[in-house]
């Protein structure tokens, strides 16, 4: 069975999850390299990508993102989960698992994990369909953020509640 961009199969039955929350959210695209950012509202069901953080020191990183928290105030944090193909757990999962607990626990506000398999080679094929240009370190990460946070706005209550 393939898994497709917000396939709700994929979310973890270990993480129980309250009603689904209303307002801005941010959505992260966790990776080792980079993590890529979008932001959403609830209200208008939109999602757009702001960029990556390409820090590598975890400290760099939330510094990062409290700027980014202080400008948007998210109500939640929506985290993609990576799987394989095949839906076997894929070894980056443990540590975006991890980077939930982090925001969860650094700025008191829930946690939605959302499958994320095959978001960034859809974000590629959409920057490559759309761009004569070479795209820039760090789109595919933001745009894999964007259709992460997307595939939550389309369908809240398809992918669990959030994780407090």
């Amino acid at each position: 069975m393939m898994s497709v961009p917000g396939d709700r199969s994929a979310t973890p039955a270990a993480f129980p999850q309250p009603a689904p929350v209303s307002g801005t959210l941010l959505g992260f695209d966790f990776g080792a390299r980079r993590i890529g950012v979008a932001v959403g509202e609830t209200s208008t069901r939109i999602a757009s990508p702001l960029g990556a953080i390409v820090e590598s020191a975890t400290e760099a990183r939330l510094r990062a993102i409290d700027a980014l928290v202080h400008e948007w105030k998210p109500a939640a944090f929506v985290v993609g989960l990576p799987r394989h193909s095949d839906g076997a757990e894929h070894e980056v999962a443990k540590l975006a698992q991890k980077f939930g607990r982090r925001l969860a626990a650094r700025y008191g506000a829930p946690v939605v994990y959302v499958d994320e398999t095959l978001t960034s080679a859809t974000a590629e094929a959409e920057l490559r369909g759309s761009r004569t240009r070479a795209t820039r370190e760090g789109d595919v990460d933001a745009l894999a953020a964007a259709l992460i946070l997307q595939s939550y706005l389309d369908e809240p209550e398809a992918h669990g509640r959030p994780a407090a």
